[in-house]
C-alpha cells in the first residue's frame, strides 16, 4: 500500500471508538486536551500491539462506517463546539479517509494531529497540524520500508512533523539511534515500551506500571550516558494516570 494515495468524499471511515476530551499521553502533543478517533485497521500486526481491539480483523464488526460530517458532528458534541485537537489513531489512521474531516474541522477552528507508522502515505498529510511518524522498532516484529517511510515524510511538508520510537530494549535503543542519524531534522520523542497490553475488553486491567517505569529510568540513563541530548524521553501519561483502560 505504498505511494501517496487519494481517497473520495464519499468514502467511510472506520471508527472504533470516539472519546474525550481527555488529554494526549504521549509524544509531541503529551498533556494537551483533545478528542480522540481511533479508527479500526491496520497493515501491521506488532508484537506488543496494546489496541488489538482497534486492529485485529475479529473486531471488525464493532467498527462503525461513518461519513466526515458525522464524525465531526461526534467530535463536536463531544468538545462542546469549542475547537481543540483531534486525534486521529488506531490501528493505523493513514489507511482511512480522512481528507474530508480534516477539510471540514479545520474550517471550524479544530486542529489535527495522526500518528501513523509510516506504511502509508497520504495526499492529506500536509493539512494535519501534528504528524507524528512512529516506525516500529525490531521487537515489534515488524519491517519498515524506507522508501514507504519516506514518501510519508514528503507527503507532510505543511505540518509539524516528529518522530517517535517505543523502546523495549538495547536492541530497539540502538535501532533508534539509526533512525535519528537518518532523519536528523525531525525532532525525536522516545517512549519506554508498555509490555503488559490487556485483552481488548478488559477496561480494569492493570499495567504493571513498575515495570514500565524500571524500564523508563533505564531508557533515561542510556540517552544521558550517549550524551544524546536532542532526544526527549517521556513515559505513556494516560498509562499512569489509567492503566490500558480504553476510552480515556
Amino acid at each position: 500500500m505504498g505511494g501517496i494515495q487519494a481517497v473520495s468524499d464519499q468514502d467511510t471511515i472506520r471508527v472504533s471508538e470516539i472519546f474525550g476530551p481527555t488529554i494526549q499521553g504521549e509524544g509531541a502533543l503529551i498533556g494537551v486536551p483533545t478528542v480522540f478517533v481511533r479508527t479500526g485497521g491496520c497493515d501491521y500486526r506488532c508484537s506488543w500491539c496494546d489496541s488489538m481491539h482497534a486492529v485485529d480483523s475479529a473486531y471488525r464488526e464493532t467498527w462503525k462506517p461513518m461519513q466526515a460530517k458525522d464524525v465531526m458532528a461526534e467530535v463536536e458534541r463531544l468538545s462542546g463546539g469549542a475547537p481543540l485537537m483531534v486525534t486521529l489513531s488506531g490501528g493505523n489512521p493513514a489507511i482511512q479517509p480522512f481528507g474530508p474531516l480534516i477539510k471540514v474541522g479545520r474550517a471550524r477552528g479544530y486542529r489535527f494531529g495522526l500518528e501513523t507508522q509510516g506504511s502509508v502515505a497520504r495526499d492529506w498529510f500536509a493539512d494535519l497540524d501534528m504528524l507524528v511518524l512512529s516506525p516500529k522498532p525490531p521487537s515489534s516484529q515488524m519491517e519498515v520500508d524506507w522508501d514507504i517511510f519516506d514518501t510519508c515524510i514528503k507527503a507532510g511538508r505543511g505540518a509539524e512533523t516528529v518522530l517517535k520510537i517505543v523502546i523495549f530494549d538495547e536492541v530497539d535503543y540502538l535501532w533508534a539511534r539509526d533512525v535519528a542519524a537518518r532523519y536528523p531534522d525531525l525532532p525525536i520523542y522516545l517512549q519506554p515500551g508498555n509490555h503488559t497490553p490487556p485483552p481488548p475488553e478488559d477496561d480494569t486491567a492493570v499495567v504493571d506500571q513498575e515495570g514500565v517505569d524500571a524500564r523508563m529510568r533505564w531508557l533515561v540513563d542510556r540517552v544521558i550516558a550517549d550524551k544524546w541530548y536532542e532526544a526527549r524521553v517521556l513515559p505513556q501519561l494516560h498509562v499512569m494516570l489509567w492503566g490500558n483502560k480504553r476510552g480515556v
